[in-house]
């Protein structure tokens, strides 16, 4: 199916459109009326998304829900960039950089 969901099998379904008219009673109005009925389709929002499945990455048309409940999971395409921890540099065995050294006005306004 084109339009359904890879992952859940949401499909569009059939539903209907009403349309009104007249002012609301708590507006100070005698209320609104149903001026028509006709028939439409609430489509699922589906989402191209790169996924890796079984080894393969592949594009796959999923729902939003199936995305931000985490039944499918987006292809990380590049691991993105970390600064060094100091936990991590001291493992390395490499000293951590020193803190820019203080002016002389900071150095006299700290001793005083």
């Amino acid at each position: 199916m084109g339009k359904a969901c890879d992952c859940c099998g949401k499909a569009p379904q059939m539903g209907n459109s009403i349309t009104t008219r007249g002012k609301a009673k708590y507006l100070g109005g005698v209320g609104t009326k149903i001026t028509g009925i006709t028939k439409r389709q609430f489509k699922p929002n589906l989402q191209r998304v790169r996924v890796t499945v079984r080894g393969a990455n592949k594009t796959v048309r999923v729902c939003t829900q199936c995305l931000r409940s985490g039944a499918v999971t987006k292809l990380v395409r590049a691991a993105p960039f970390k600064l060094p921890t100091t936990e991590a540099v001291k493992a390395k065995g490499e000293k951590p950089k020193a803190e820019k050294p203080k002016t002389a006005k900071a150095k006299t306004a700290a001793k005083s």
